[in-house]
């Protein structure tokens, strides 16, 4: 894949998120971590509408869902104020979606590619190696 220069890669689980800028220019891609921003949960995921323990009976599911709404919720803060020009997210495919379901039109037109993986715990050379890959 060719990753534009200056692309902000954003990493996320349902616990964490990771950011990263695209420093090489294309075709290779030169990874920069940047520091883990604060991400506020406060109950914004879709599973905040499952009243029943049968709709959602996994609380850590609740949790993770809730986690990327507001990973979903600070990415769009970002992209409305001009902070991402561009930007591609991987993430596994359970929060990939959730992340779908809350990105702002500006966002969803922003987003370079997607990748459906779980890679927070992976180092910066074996994400640059994926992605260079996809």
């Amino acid at each position: 894949m060719i990753l534009p220069n200056e692309t902000t890669v954003a990493v996320v689980d349902g616990t964490r998120l990771r950011l990263f800028r695209n420093r090489g220019h294309e075709p290779q891609i030169d990874l920069l971590e940047l520091p883990e921003p604060t991400i506020a949960v406060e109950n914004q995921g879709s599973g905040g509408r499952h009243h029943s323990s049968t709709a959602n009976p996994d609380t850590s599911r609740l949790a993770e869902d809730n986690f990327a709404a507001a990973v979903a919720d600070h990415l769009n803060r970002q992209v409305l104020s001009g902070e991402i020009s561009t930007l591609f997210v991987i993430a596994d495919p359970r929060t990939l979606g959730e992340l779908r379901r809350h990105f702002h039109d500006t966002v969803r037109a922003k987003l370079v590619g997607d990748l459906a993986k779980d890679l927070t715990a992976q180092d910066r050379q074996d994400i640059e190696r994926i992605l260079a890959k996809a």
